[in-house]
């Protein structure tokens, strides 16, 4: 019977996925998910507040303005050609097959270099909510879990979309709820005078970057790509998503919004109550650099909520882990749909309707990652995450103008046109360009990150290599099967092979 389903997806014009099984909400959800907000608050505010001080809430509104333009990317090319393909497809209908696979790739990369980090901290936070700090920091610990909950996330991926997202549904809910709590009781604490002599009151000031050098604000930016990366996942299951041409574009914009709107709640919490001093819980103390979140924990007596935080960081990378095998997995069906890669991608599991064998290749291909970079270095593990940025500015760099020249015939047919599909989008692949030149620059400098490689900065190494080694896997590709690099298989005017299984 498998044999026969994957035949039907190459042969038949489908990809053989569930339609229909999820809601806007459903489909918000794994947007958030995969951004994982508390373990990427808890990985990143702390340079941020270390880069600029109280400015931070002020980068996460100047760095969410460059998303907000891709999301309108996005949201206009999932609603003409709706595609678990996302960057892949559209990148090669607008511009090249060469560009689209390679911004396949980028996705690819982005999502196999988080899903270790992710790992590995939802292990680390589930050890210390336990009280097993020596776990935390033992190697073999943090490896073993990590690996195991790849493999599980994996294996809840291939059972089912809806299985899914239900698990997602209260993972998420966990994360924002403590988040939430956890902040209006501080901000509450500043308000009536008892969060003590560190804490200082909010102010407006905070939302605007004045007194910020052009380094300063550039440095921030990149390292908020990160915290925003994730949301388009709600893309990628568009085809899975009931009215596919309007819900997943909505998603990524309520999506945008909702993280905005939090970062800058908790900034807002953690900068108040934990003030600026240099020592105990105040944001000049280097000590908390790597993870004030969990600061907020100390406004509830007893150690209620700081025990909380680190279960919701480790369940927010969890979810993260799962949501971002997702996306990714499908779009690696969709490239072999086109030809793009091996027709053993293409498979679809008969039961479960899911790409099996694709999201099995993403596990793998991520615990590998994880094991190698893991036994190699720790400090190699963390500038893989500092790397990210290149890969996800790159893609959504190609996103972003494969939208304008893909509807550049219609951009003055209305002012919606030109601002949704042409300018807006134009911005926003201008801002990740930037953004990916200024963070290549900044990271070949051995003393960029942890390690060095020959003179050059291990993050850059990292973040270009991985880009770098989507060249001969496309070239072999390409040997493989040249129909979709003769442009055969998927051009400007073929029309998308949509799941026909209601």
């Amino acid at each position: 019977m498998a044999d026969s389903v994957e035949t039907e997806v190459i042969e038949g014009g489908t990809k053989g996925l569930r339609a229909g099984s999820i809601g806007l909400l459903g489909n918000v959800i794994i947007g958030l998910s995969a951004v994982a907000p508390a373990y990427s608050l808890a990985a990143t505010l702390g340079y941020v507040v270390a880069g600029v001080g109280e400015k931070a809430p002020a980068m996460f509104v100047l760095a969410f303005i460059p998303m907000l333009l891709v999301a309108f990317a996005y949201r206009e090319l999932a609603r003409d050609t709706p595609d678990c393909g996302t960057t892949f497809t559209w990148g090669t209908k607008a511009l090249s097959p060469w560009i689209g696979w390679i911004g396949g790739w980028g996705l690819a990369v982005s999502a196999i270099i988080v899903l270790a980090n992710v790992a590995e901290i939802a292990a680390i936070y589930l050890f210390r909510f336990l009280n097993l700090a020596g776990l935390a920091e033992s190697l073999l610990a943090k490896v073993l879990l990590g690996g195991a909950f790849i493999i599980a996330m994996t294996w809840i991926s291939i059972r089912g979309i809806v299985i899914s997202e239900r698990m997602q549904a209260v993972l998420m809910f966990i994360q924002f709820a403590v988040l939430v709590t956890a902040s209006l009781i501080a901000l509450i604490k500043v308000g009536t005078g008892t969060a003590g002599e560190r804490a200082i009151s909010p102010e407006l000031s905070w939302l605007w970057p004045g007194g910020l050098d052009q380094s300063q604000i550039a440095a921030a930016v990149i390292l908020c790509i990160f915290i925003y990366w994730g949301w388009d996942a709600c893309l990628a299951i568009g085809e899975e998503t009931r009215d596919p041409e309007k819900t997943p574009g909505r998603a990524a914009v309520i999506t945008c919004v909702i993280l905005v709107a939090t970062y800058v709640l908790v900034a807002y919490a953690v900068q108040s109550f934990a003030g600026f001093g240099d020592t105990g819980i105040g944001l000049g103390n280097e000590e908390n650099t790597d993870d004030v979140l969990t600061i907020l924990g100390d406004p509830v007596a007893g150690g209620a909520m700081a025990a909380a935080l680190l279960l919701t960081v480790s369940v927010s990378a969890l979810s993260s882990t799962q949501s971002t095998i997702l996306p990714t997995a499908r779009g690696s069906l969709s490239m072999a749909v086109y030809k793009a890669l091996p027709d053993r991608f293409a498979s679809i599991h008969p039961e479960y309707m899911t790409p099996a064998f694709g999201t099995a290749v993403m596990g793998a291909a991520a615990l590998m990652f994880y094991l190698v970079l893991s036994l190699l270095s720790q400090n190699t593990l963390a500038d893989s995450i500092a790397s990210l940025g290149l890969a996800v500015a790159f893609y959504y760099g190609i996103t972003a103008f494969a939208c304008v020249w893909y509807f550049r015939r219609s951009l003055f047919g209305s002012v919606r046109h030109f601002l949704m599909r042409g300018l807006l989008p134009f911005l926003g692949g201008t801002a990740m360009t930037a953004a990916f030149i200024r963070s290549a620059i900044d990271m070949v400098a051995p003393d960029y990150g942890s390690t060095s490689v020959g003179g050059v900065g291990g993050v850059f190494v990292l973040g270009v290599g991985m880009l770098v080694l989507g060249i001969p896997l496309m070239l072999a590709c390409c040997a493989h099967n040249s129909d979709f690099f003769r442009g055969k298989t998927l051009t400007a005017s073929t029309k998308v092979k949509a799941p026909d299984v209601y």
